[in-house]
């Protein structure tokens, strides 16, 4: 029993060594994916949060504002975009993903979306995130990029688009999932 609590300790040891030494090696690109990763879970819970009656509510009288809905299927529609470009694909996007009005269809395309750019995030190392690469912007005009730099533009218009979710939670006097309360600390209200 005893040399199988050893070899997992050495197991799980190693493990550790491993990544960390995969954080020192890469360290830009393992940053970049912890920060998408913490933003996607916070844009996910925050979706999954808000009730399905407020997904069509804009934060304001003006019909060109995204409502809720419309907000998180456009996250996805940028995922799609941004992260199909990053690997070398072809879009795998189903279409117009801001036309989709229920709260289950709307989760399902975020999810997958998410999915899909994991991979790409994954795959990220400091050297292939400085590899030039050929994008088409929304425009439909060609430009190179580094790869890095086009799953940077991603997270930050995520976490973006997050900013502006939150207005909506905190119309319906909701908490954002970065806000929630954590271990000891007193709730943001």
């Amino acid at each position: 029993m005893s040399k199988l609590i050893s070899r997992a300790l050495n197991l799980s040891a190693l493990v550790v060594l491993a990544v960390s030494a995969s954080a020192q090696d890469n360290p830009m690109s393992t940053w970049l994916r912890n920060a998408y990763t913490n933003n996607k879970n916070n844009i996910i819970r925050t979706a999954e949060k808000m009730p399905e009656e407020f997904y069509g509510m804009r934060p304001g009288d003006q019909q060109e504002v995204r409502t809720f809905g419309q907000q998180v299927a456009h996250v996805a529609t940028f995922n799609y975009l941004w992260c199909s470009q990053a690997k070398g694909e072809k879009n795998p996007s189903p279409g117009n993903l801001e036309k989709l009005t229920s709260k289950a269809d709307i989760l399902k395309v975020l999810n997958d979306a998410f999915s899909y750019c994991d991979t790409a995030y994954a795959a990220l190392t400091d050297a292939s995130g400085a590899e030039t690469i050929d994008i088409t912007q929304e425009s439909g005009r060609q430009t190179k990029s580094l790869r890095m730099g086009l799953l940077t533009l991603n997270y930050g218009h995520n976490n973006e688009i997050y900013g502006s979710m939150v207005v909506y939670l905190r119309m319906k006097n909701l908490v954002p999932p970065a806000s929630e309360p954590r271990g000891g600390r007193a709730a943001k209200k």
